[in-house]
């Protein structure tokens, strides 16, 4: 089952490229006491993830912070290394670009999309969530194949 609106985050981490190298982040601690808009996308260097998903938030990151978000979060089953080239390729400094390597936290969420078939494993489902203290006031959830919901367009009109 996964996580619905008004449940707090589990517990969890992931990781982020730090000055000197990887460094694992508590999900608790980084999403306390502050509004977060995270956002996940299948993978790293995808057509559509790279074509419109991450861009879209590249773009708006103004935008999105004027609407009271303290950090905007891009979560994918990819590991740091992946996700630190693919924030350099698509010029996303402004965002926090976390990698779930293992799909540990995209689990415990109940938001894992198992593509096998497609020789890419387990992955996270496109969503989008907006997240004060910990807990999860909003979620945009696309349907498995689909990018609109979580879209940083269709987000920012609904904040």
């Amino acid at each position: 089952m996964s996580i619905l609106v008004g449940d707090m985050l589990p517990h969890g981490a992931f990781q982020v490229m730090g000055e000197e190298g990887p460094e694992t982040i508590d999900v608790t601690d980084f999403f306390s006491g502050k509004t977060v808009l995270m956002f996940a996308v299948p993978g790293a260097f995808t057509p559509t993830c790279s074509a419109s998903h991450l861009p879209g938030y590249v773009v708006h990151y103004d935008d999105i912070k004027e609407k009271g978000v303290d950090e905007i979060i891009c979560l994918s089953v990819n590991d740091v290394f992946v996700m630190n080239a693919w924030d350099k390729a698509n010029n996303a400094e402004n965002l926090v670009m976390a990698a779930d390597g293992l799909a540990e936290f995209t689990c415990s969420m109940g938001l894992e999309l198992d593509i096998s078939a497609a020789k890419m494993g387990i992955r996270s489902r496109r969503y989008a969530m907006l997240v004060t203290n910990g807990i999860i006031q909003q979620l945009w959830l696309d349907e498995p194949g689909e990018y609109k919901v979580s879209s940083a367009e269709y987000v920012l009109s609904q904040l």
